[in-house]
């Protein structure tokens, strides 16, 4: 059980170290950053790379780098520099957990996640989230750690971070791999393994070579065990990984004592031991004198167990200490705390607004129905006029009909009485028309009458 703990630890912190830059690179990034007339966003990346390459290598140089670019940050008034104070943040973690410096570490992760959450970076936040837990885990509490695992496990997925889905893997098999379950572990082990062979991300293939060797180790599959321990230990040579070369030299070393090969278990934990002193791995190094004095009891070489034992207790009582467990708890709650007052402070500035916003509805339908009423008011004095006006002109109707009615009779009698004068007028130019044929034909006569008696006086003259 001791074995798997402790590579559990060094393997989940192994996840947030990648290839160190080399001396070259270094160079020119450091030249980027003294150049002043680069863009500041320019400088700030490459510092943010410089110090991050040492979080893991060489911490002190890691915290005193990430201090460097905040201080940088601070003098570029840009909204852009939240990405970065959250990246220097999490080297800021991430140096101080390999410290074992866990108050600091979560600290750091909290302001990580902050500044994230802020900008909305889903990755960011998933992988403070991962940070979190992984301070967690140092301080042997796995439940809780799992509590943030999961939480990132939904964020890679949406943003299709297929290495971080691969990182979640690893760590949810860590911690079946705790609860002793292995086939679990094994299963989520290969899942990720799988996934980093797709990728060929070569440092998380390392780290599942160490993950899947310790589940088949603590089931006591030793040739199983050594073949993903030297499988591991090749390839973190081929990536110069040297705190992960330093893990599998610890593993080898207590893969060899389980075996009884006393020799070369303390030749690989003495180099292991080297190796995280000059890297300032505090953790790798608890564990180291832990295993040695282990390895001299065996070899009942009890002067040497003793002398490493004292040290390992050292250690471990400035890590794990109540004071630094109970700044731990402290941190996270006051996060929690801070982070509900802000939402709360959220949720209330939403509730003033929808307030003020039911407000103008409530002023607007008032002013609707205002209006409304004024119109309708206006409609209604206008229907009353409009109906006086038709009954007026009802009446002024009724007035011409009537009127009307009389000038039809008027004229009705004034055609009878013309068709009365018509008939009358025709009887009197008859009569006259008669008078004048007698009188023409009188008047006929008597000339006739006339013109005889002429003719019959010349007759007699």
């Amino acid at each position: 059980m001791k074995k798997f703990i402790y590579v559990l630890l060094v393997s989940q912190i192994l996840c947030f170290i990648s290839q160190v830059c080399s001396a070259q690179n270094k160079d020119s990034l450091w030249a980027i950053y003294n150049n002043k007339t680069r863009a500041d966003s320019t400088r700030i990346k490459a510092i943010d790379v410089i110090a991050y390459s040492y979080r893991s290598n060489n911490s002190d140089t890691a915290i005193i780098l990430a201090q460097q670019e905040l201080k940088f940050i601070s003098t570029v008034p840009s909204a852009t520099t939240k990405k970065w104070i959250a990246s220097a943040y999490n080297t800021l973690s991430v140096a101080n957990r390999n410290k074992s410096n866990y108050p600091a570490a979560m600290d750091f992760a909290l302001k990580a996640l902050k500044q994230n959450e802020e900008i909305n970076d889903k990755k960011g936040i998933a992988n403070c989230y991962i940070s979190i837990g992984l301070v967690y885990i140092f301080q042997s509490n796995p439940s809780k750690a799992l509590e943030y695992y999961l939480k990132a496990l939904p964020l890679r997925e949406e943003i299709k971070d297929k290495q971080g889905l691969a990182d979640c893997y690893n760590r949810i098999g860590n911690v079946y791999g705790i609860e002793k379950n292995y086939p679990k572990a094994l299963e989520y082990g290969f899942k990720s393994l799988q996934l980093r062979q797709e990728m060929g991300d070569k440092y998380g293939i390392g780290k599942c070579y160490i993950d899947i060797g310790t589940f088949y180790y603590n089931q006591s599959n030793y040739p199983k065990t050594l073949e993903y321990f030297l499988k591991a230990l090749t390839i973190r040579k081929e990536i110069n990984d040297k705190q992960g070369i330093g893990v599998c030299f610890l593993d080898l070393g207590e893969y060899y004592s389980k075996l009884a090969d006393y020799k070369k278990a303390l030749q690989y934990t003495d180099t292991s031991l080297k190796m995280f002193k000059e890297n300032g791995y505090i953790e790798g190094v608890r564990t180291a004198y832990e295993n040695l004095s282990d390895i001299y009891s065996k070899d009942n070489k009890y002067k040497e167990a003793y002398e490493n034992h004292v040290k390992f207790k050292q250690l471990t009582d400035s890590i794990y200490s109540a004071d630094n467990s109970e700044k731990l708890n402290d941190l996270a709650n006051n996060f929690e705390a801070e982070k509900k007052a802000v939402e709360q402070a959220k949720l209330d500035a939403i509730a003033l607004e929808e307030k003020k916003r039911q407000q103008i509805i409530i002023y607007a339908v008032v002013g609707v129905l205002l209006i409304v009423f004024v119109f309708s008011v206006s409609l209604y004095r206008r229907f009353k006029i409009t109906q006086k006006q038709k009954i007026i002109i009802e009446k002024q109707k009724e007035v011409v009909e009537e009127q009307k009615q009389l000038v039809e009779q008027q004229k009705q009698k004034v055609d009878e009485a013309y068709d009365e004068l018509h008939e009358k007028n025709k009887e009197v130019m008859d009569s006259i028309r008669y008078a004048k044929r007698i009188q023409t034909a009188l008047i006929t006569s008597e000339k006739n009458i006339e013109n005889s008696l002429n003719r019959l006086m010349k007759k007699d003259l």
